[in-house]
């Protein structure tokens, strides 16, 4: 079986699970998306890993586990989203250390937490992608469309945020130095959700 690249694409808060969010790769030499849905702790790892300026006083689960990997020379290599079960992706680490491969099953969502840790790429097989795959589209005119099209809708208000920023509506009337004193704030309260809604106004401006 063939394997396929991917990159991260964003995480959304997913519209129809409660507290849960929606990581979304995209794959690299296509249009097709693989949504995960992963928990608001995972979530926030990721994002604090794809938010190079925000740096925990203190490391996360997933920042003690790559400290604790370099302190004994192991490497994430890659990721490999092998298997999809009832809705639920697995996936294995593939390490080395001394020259010798070891392979790690992880959850989905912890591993991807790692390759973003140790820039390692990504990959699922080819069947998985042809199973669970989606082309977004956003706002479709046509409810009826022929019934052979091979791609697969996800909400409307998911696929917006999936191709938007969030909206800002609390941060917009902020000045840059108050958006500044915020994000010191909410990285010393360790609520890296709210930094990175803070950070992409800040990027904004």
């Amino acid at each position: 079986m063939s394997l396929v690249r991917l990159n991260i694409k964003g995480i959304s808060y997913s519209q129809t699970q409660n507290g849960a969010y929606a990581l979304i790769l995209n794959e690299v030499d296509g249009d097709r998306k693989l949504p995960i849905v992963i928990g608001a702790f995972e979530a926030q790892s990721i994002a604090i890993a794809l938010e190079k300026e925000i740096r925990p006083p203190r490391p996360l689960t997933h920042d003690l586990f790559k400290n604790f990997a370099d302190r004994f020379d192991i490497v994430v290599k890659q990721v490999i989203i092998h298997k999809l079960v009832d809705g639920v992706f697995y996936s294995s680490l593939i390490c080395e250390r001394d020259k010798i491969e070891e392979i790690i099953d992880a959850r989905t969502s912890d591993a991807i937490a790692l390759a973003l840790r140790f820039k390692a790429p990504i990959f699922t097989y080819k069947n998985i992608l042809d199973k669970a795959g989606i082309y977004l589209k956003v706002n479709p005119k046509k409810e009826d469309e022929d019934e052979e099209q091979d791609s697969i809708l996800i909400d409307d208000m998911l696929a917006e945020e999936l191709e938007s920023s969030p909206a800002m509506e609390n941060y917009k009337n902020k000045t840059l130095d108050e958006l500044h004193k915020l994000l010191e704030t909410a990285v010393a309260k360790e609520d890296y959700e709210t930094a990175a809604r803070i950070r992409d106004e800040i990027s904004k401006r």
